[in-house]
């Protein structure tokens, strides 16, 4: 009797001391989605009625409201594949057909929009994104390079937590294991990138999450573009 309590208060100990451990974050390369290879994005019109912005977009080959085939196990619409519009690197918005009404004000906006698929990875072909800026004056050389978050978002619940999608947007750089890169801190966990794939994060305990993305050289210096680093916070509950 007095071995069984013993043994089990060492099981307990031990079950104790592990939920206690904190997990380990992990960064995998996410591999496999359909490629999407001939959709194209275009933008027809940027119209203004009153304080509304309306942008038109074309649309080929990609189906704006379905859903993409989701064998990852990601944090999906149910609305289905979509635009992410993205102003000056703040948290995109998604839009599901192919007009957006924004009320921007006469500060000068860098404008990205992008497909996404129905589980918010973007479409990453030469085609499948728009960049362009609106104001009362171009502040942005729409030549240079840049960098732009886009997942993880906002909170997550349930299986949604265990595996969280890294995303973000290239514009006229490149990462490689012998230029630029990017440098990924997730809480304090540093991850250094040299591939522009989508990624997913797991070993997160439940909480408020910080990702900080920098665009570094090949030295691990921060490269001197507009929005550059960016820093957001997820909550999982």
């Amino acid at each position: 009797m007095q071995n069984n309590i013993i043994q089990s208060l060492f099981l307990s100990c031990i079950f104790l001391i592990s939920c206690s451990e904190p997990k380990q974050i992990t960064l995998t390369k996410l591999e496999g989605s359909p490629s999407f290879n001939d959709a194209k994005l275009s933008i027809s019109s940027i119209t203004s009625e009153g304080d509304k912005n309306i942008f038109s977009f074309e649309i080929e080959n990609y189906e704006l409201g379905a859903q993409t085939n989701n064998k990852f196990e990601l944090a999906n619409s149910g609305k289905g594949q979509h635009i992410h519009f993205i102003e000056n690197n703040g948290p995109y918005s998604a839009h599901y057909d192919n007009e957006v009404i924004k009320n921007i004000d006469n500060n000068n906006k860098i404008i990205l929009a992008f497909l996404s698929r129905s589980y918010h990875e973007s479409l990453k072909n030469p085609n499948a994104y728009v960049l362009t800026q609106i104001g009362d004056s171009e502040t942005y050389d729409l030549r240079g390079e840049f960098m732009f978050y886009s997942r993880p978002k906002g909170s997550y619940k349930g299986k949604d937590i265990e595996r969280l999608l890294l995303d973000f947007y290239l514009v006229n750089t490149t990462i490689s294991p012998d230029g630029n890169k990017v440098r990924v801190t997730v809480n304090e966990t540093e991850f250094i990138i040299d591939e522009w794939s989508p990624y997913y994060i797991e070993g997160l305990n439940k909480g408020e999450i910080s990702i900080k993305l920098e665009l570094i050289d090949n030295d691990g210096n921060l490269v001197d573009i507009p929005f550059n680093p960016v820093t957001r916070k997820v909550v999982l509950e």
